[in-house]
């Protein structure tokens, strides 16, 4: 066999050591080749051109390997986010990336996942209690019908993130912003929202009873058919937000008029709308 040929294989697959499609690649490559070798020589061709021959035969292998290595990486990584039905308390996924992973019916209780980026990754039905996701890349995440008391989403990024139906009791937003979430049929009244902004934000059908929502700000959130008893907007930003309930209840605006908008700033079609349901605007600046 030739020997320079294995060392220039050895060479191009060096690199890619431990990946298993890869190493079987090089095993048929190199029979390949020993084989196209000798039978340059035996048509009369010395070492050097056989061997010149015989590697422009396959053309730019290395870049063909590194397209075989980053496949068999990237599944690699699909399979190893594949953590549904685990018991998975108190674990360190702090930092990983973790894309469309599957964390489904396990229990990650006390779970650290800060800062992590978890797009589109579904938590559906676990226990998620005492959990951290501070800082977490939440995007398309599913964390709707699961238990998630006393976890935390502080600095959070929360895009179309899907909390609905789950247990909120402690749950913490701090300097988050929510865009587009669905926080519907959700009891939100245990929750604790600080300095946070909610745009496209879905409540409907959701318990704020006595929540303190004061000084944040509100952008085409719907807030239809909630329980709303005692909340407080004090020094809060409403724009374009929707308060309808069932035209067959009083419920809905009883509660209203308990709600407290002292100091809001609103615009003229959420304030008509409010006005429509006898809130008290009394103290509300109209922008």
């Amino acid at each position: 066999m030739n020997q320079k040929l294995t060392n220039y294989l050895n060479g191009v697959f060096t690199p890619y050591d431990g990946v298993k499609s890869v190493t079987e690649l090089k095993a048929d490559l190199h029979s390949d080749l020993q084989e196209r070798f000798r039978e340059l020589k035996a048509e009369g061709k010395d070492d050097e051109t056989a061997f010149n021959i015989t590697i422009e035969s396959i053309g730019d292998i290395e870049q063909t390997v590194r397209e075989v290595a980053n496949l068999s990486r990237s599944l690699e990584r699909q399979v190893v986010t594949n953590f549904s039905a685990s018991n998975l308390s108190k674990s360190d996924f702090a930092g990983v990336t973790a894309h469309k992973g599957k964390f489904t019916s396990s229990v990650l209780r006390g779970s650290d996942f800060t800062n992590a980026d978890l797009t589109g990754s579904s938590f559906a039905s676990s226990d998620v209690r005492y959990a951290r996701f501070d800082g977490a890349n939440l995007t398309d995440c599913n964390l709707s019908v699961l238990d998630l008391t006393n976890a935390s989403f502080n600095k959070s990024i929360l895009v179309r993130t899907n909390f609905s139906k789950s247990g909120l009791f402690g749950t913490t937003f701090i300097d988050a912003k929510l865009t587009d979430v669905n926080l519907t049929m959700t009891d939100l009244r245990k929750t604790v929202f600080e300095n946070c902004i909610f745009d496209g934000v879905d409540f409907t059908n959701t318990d704020l009873t006595g929540l303190r929502l004061d000084g944040q700000t509100f952008i085409g959130v719907k807030f239809d058919k909630a329980a709303l008893n005692e909340v407080s907007f004090k020094g809060a930003t409403l724009k374009n937000a929707s308060f309808q309930g069932s035209l067959l209840s009083k419920k809905y605006y009883r509660a209203i008029k308990t709600v407290c908008f002292d100091g809001a700033m609103m615009d003229k079609l959420t304030y008509a709308a409010l006005k429509g349901i006898e809130a008290d605007l009394s103290k509300v600046t109209v922008i």
